[in-house]
């Protein structure tokens, strides 16, 4: 939970993006297989992790630039535990949607792994993304890694290096920012 009066965020939360090697180019790209973004949030890494996966359909932009069929989606959520589907919901009730990906570690104020099957498209190996919850002096450090870029074809990398998960850890940051009492 939030320490008292600090809301989720008591301070400015910062994206930090940077080279991992030597190439690091616009956007924080970190290099042509792999892209890292982090930010601090002021809650312990249990809560961190609970609102980035059971929170996330409060925080995730909703609109046509970020579902496969916006006309059906009505929200997205993590199904909790390893093989847990990461859900673009067309159904709340029967689960029905289109599946972004598949949860590959789960360990709740830890990390979350989890694959990307929006980047590529059979036979192309799926990208991953791990995110990890490390506690720092103020709260916790949420960082974002996608892997596997390098195995996508060139255009779709770059895509996925500007637009992508990196992105989407953005958005956490800006709702909790914005929505202090947003904690579950």
């Amino acid at each position: 939970m939030a320490r008292p009066g600090a809301g989720v965020l008591g301070r400015a939360a910062r994206l930090v993006q940077g080279p991992r090697r030597a190439h690091a180019g616009r956007g924080g790209v970190s290099d042509r297989a792999s892209v890292t973004a982090s930010v601090e949030v002021d809650v312990d890494p249990t809560t961190a992790f609970e609102l980035f996966t059971a929170g996330i359909d409060t925080w995730y932009k909703r609109g046509p630039h970020s579902f496969t069929d916006p006309k059906r989606a009505v929200g997205v959520r993590f199904e909790p535990g390893v093989g847990g589907r990461f859900l673009e919901v067309h159904d709340p009730a029967t689960g029905e949607g289109v599946e972004w990906g598949r949860v590959l570690v789960w360990e709740p104020g830890e990390r979350l792994v989890f694959s990307d099957l929006l980047s590529s498209s059979p036979p192309a190996p799926a990208t991953e993304v791990e995110v990890r919850f490390v506690p720092v002096d103020a709260g916790t450090r949420v960082t974002l890694e996608h892997r596997g870029l390098d195995r996508l074809p060139p255009d779709v990398a770059a895509q996925r290096r500007r637009f992508g998960w990196i992105t989407l850890l953005g958005w956490f940051d800006e709702h909790f920012a914005a929505t202090p009492e947003a904690a579950p």
